[in-house]
Order: C-alpha cells, then sequence, then structure tokens
C-alpha cells in the first residue's frame, strides 16, 4: 500500500468534478482478462482486495488502481515455429518459401500462439489529492505513469492533469544544495546521489553511503558536473531519491509512520485506510514543500486553491476517518 515511486501531476482546471461522475466513469472500464488474441488488456480495479468498487474515497483524496496484462510471446519463440513451417513446407514440396508466404506464416503462428502464451500482470495505483492539487501515481517510469493519465482521460475527458512545471530545474537546485552542503525546508541531504558532466558524452559520477558535504562532492560539481540525482530525508519521516526529472525514487516512509499507521487496528480494513490516510497527507505535505523548495510552480499552474469538501459517492463504503468527494481545481 506504501507508494514506492512517485510521478506527480498538477491537476489544472477549475471544473469541479464529483467523486460520482468519476466511479460511474471507471465502473463503465472494468479490468477484463486477457483472452484470444489480444495482446494485452487493461482496466480498472479496486484499489484493495476487500473494497468492492475501483474508486476509494478518504479525507480529501480518490485513490484508483489500474491493471494492466501482457501476453508474454517471445520472437524467438514466434521464428522457432516459423522456421519449422518454412522446413516442413519446403521439405514436402521441394520449393524455396518466398518472403511474402513467410510474413503470412508469421502471422498464422502468432495467432496459434497467442491463446497458448503466459500472461504477465502488473496493477499502478494512483489517487488524487483533491485538496492540493495533485495526481500521484505510484511509479516511477514515465511511460507507466502516462498511461495511467491516459486511462482516465479516456475515462472522463477531458481529464485535467499536467507535468508540474517548477521554476527552478530540478538539476540545477540539487546541485547548487550539494555546493551548499544542505538542503533548504524541512530536507536534508541523505547518502548518494548521481552527478553527471554537462557535456555530450560527458562521466557519471554515482555515490552512496557517501557524506554529500564533503569536499569530494564539491571538487566534481567544480569541474562542472550537475545533480541528476540526489538523496533526501524530508521531516525525518520520508527518505526517497529526487531526479531531474521530477520523480520520486526509492521511497521509504520511516518508523514513525509505519508505528502510526500500525496503532489503527489489526484488522486489514483499519490497517488500510490508516495507511491511505497517513501516506495521502505527509506525500501531500512532502510535494508541496519541494515544489516550494524549487522556487514555485509557474505562473501558469500557481493558482489552484483549495476547494470545499463534498459528499463522498453514494455506492463508496464510509471510512473511518470519514470519506470526502472534494472538486478540483
Amino acid at each position: 500500500m506504501w507508494f514506492r515511486q512517485l510521478s506527480f501531476y498538477r491537476l489544472t482546471e477549475k471544473n469541479a468534478i464529483s467523486a460520482d461522475k468519476l466511479l460511474s466513469a471507471l465502473e463503465k472500464r472494468p479490468f477484463q482478462p486477457c483472452m484470444g488474441l489480444d495482446w494485452f488488456s487493461e482496466g480498472w480495479v479496486p484499489p484493495a482486495s476487500h473494497l468492492g468498487a475501483p474508486l476509494h474515497a478518504g479525507r480529501g483524496s480518490l485513490m484508483v488502481a489500474l491493471r494492466r496484462e501482457d501476453k508474454v510471446l517471445p520472437a524467438s519463440v514466434i521464428r522457432d515455429f516459423v522456421d519449422m513451417k518454412v522446413q516442413e513446407i519446403e521439405d514436402k514440396e521441394l520449393r524455396k518459401v518466398g518472403r511474402k508466404e513467410k510474413l503470412a506464416l508469421k502471422e498464422q503462428v502468432t495467432d496459434d500462439l497467442l491463446p497458448r502464451a503466459f500472461v504477465r500482470s502488473g496493477r499502478t495505483q494512483a489517487y488524487m489529492d483533491l485538496q492540493r492539487g495533485w495526481l500521484m501515481v505510484d511509479s516511477g517510469a514515465s511511460a507507466k505513469a502516462e498511461a495511467l493519465v491516459s486511462k482516465l482521460r479516456e475515462a472522463l475527458p477531458p481529464f485535467p492533469a499536467a507535468l508540474p512545471r517548477t521554476k527552478l530545474a530540478p538539476h540545477t537546485a540539487m546541485t547548487d544544495w550539494l555546493a551548499a552542503g544542505e538542503a533548504p525546508g524541512g530536507f536534508e541531504l541523505d547518502a548518494d546521489c548521481e552527478l553527471k558532466d554537462s557535456s555530450e558524452n560527458g562521466a557519471i559520477v554515482r555515490c552512496s553511503r557517501i557524506d554529500l558535504t564533503s569536499d569530494e562532492i564539491r571538487q566534481h560539481i567544480a569541474t562542472g558536473k550537475q545533480a541528476t540525482k540526489l538523496g533526501l530525508i524530508w521531516n525525518e519521516k520520508i527518505r526517497f531519491q529526487l531526479t531531474d526529472t521530477l520523480q520520486l525514487k526509492r521511497i521509504q516512509f520511516l518508523d514513525v509512520l509505519q508505528d502510526e499507521a500500525s496503532q489503527a487496528g489489526d484488522d486489514r480494513e483499519s490497517l488500510f485506510e490508516a495507511t491511505f490516510l497517513l501516506m495521502s497527507e505527509e506525500l501531500g505535505e512532502l510535494v508541496d514543500a519541494l515544489v516550494e523548495a524549487l522556487g514555485g510552480l509557474e505562473e501558469s499552474q500557481a493558482a489552484s486553491p483549495a476547494a470545499p469538501a463534498a459528499a463522498a459517492p453514494s455506492n463508496a463504503p464510509a471510512d473511518a476517518g470519514g470519506s470526502v468527494d472534494v472538486p478540483w481545481d
């Protein structure tokens, strides 16, 4: 349940969208297993096994989960079967098989093998922090995060999510923090970083378990290297690695948060609810603080006043903290 990676998007438009509308849209696009000649299948599933709906509301946040199945059919397997077919034809009919016929055989072999192929399954979770105006995706891969955003746009167009644009570029800010030997606000330098020379074929230096305030790090910066990844600790609660693409990787929620969540109860429903509320609150504060440390958002994305709370979707279960449905900006 705790997010391990984070790609986040700004919810930009001021059109209020109710949780009921989003729930209805997601229910029309449920996950269906990958069958027959399909190469993949995508659809919405409940964010947790004990939930019945593909949307969970809790204290100003809406959580969703996108499941995907992919058929695993290596090209080498197809090629081997095609070669066998070609050999059979040439031996039986005493002729060479041409290029067009080989392509037709490849299509036939693929259609024959697809229904028997292994299936690889994965799930991507995300939630909308409607009060702060963020979409948080549990992924450090841009393509995977964008795939989820695209499915949201298909379900409820136009879905108002855009990558945040900060006034300071992450690599510039991270390099400045390393040069100064400290990070601003509630952030502190951890013990890992990646530095890259700005030239076309520049060297890359990866540091792990090292004092980032050491002269060695400053010497690399003095020679023109810039930080592309930087380990940080926020408020002694969350450890993570910030990238130059404004993604958070290797997220660790430290013991103080883990212990607080575990005190909510032993049953899975209570633990899920407590973890979700605690995680969404802490990650929301972290992202707000990070954006502020990067000079704030550019003007076109800056205005996003908090919206008033509204009722939870009618068929979504109430949570221990009081489910809410808040329009985003």
